[in-house]
């Protein structure tokens, strides 16, 4: 059996998706993901220029998403 995909929330950004991946919008067209990467980071803020992927956007937006999971 595979290992589950890890989908990382980083706080106050993006979400980091971990392994190799396929994007793709709700028609099916794939977005370009740089090649040869370990991870996608997605955006949560909405201010990205590069959406769904993050710009590092977040950093000047005022985002805020510190959130943790149940201990």
């Amino acid at each position: 059996m595979s290992e589950p995909i890890v989908i990382r929330c980083r706080e106050n950004g993006p979400l980091v998706v971990h392994g190799a991946v396929k994007l793709v919008d709700h028609l099916g067209n794939e977005f370009a993901v740089p090649p040869g990467k370990e991870f996608v980071a997605l955006c949560r803020c909405g201010q990205s220029k590069n959406r769904p992927l993050c710009d590092g956007s977040h950093r000047t937006c005022g985002f805020q998403a510190p959130e943790l999971a149940p201990v």
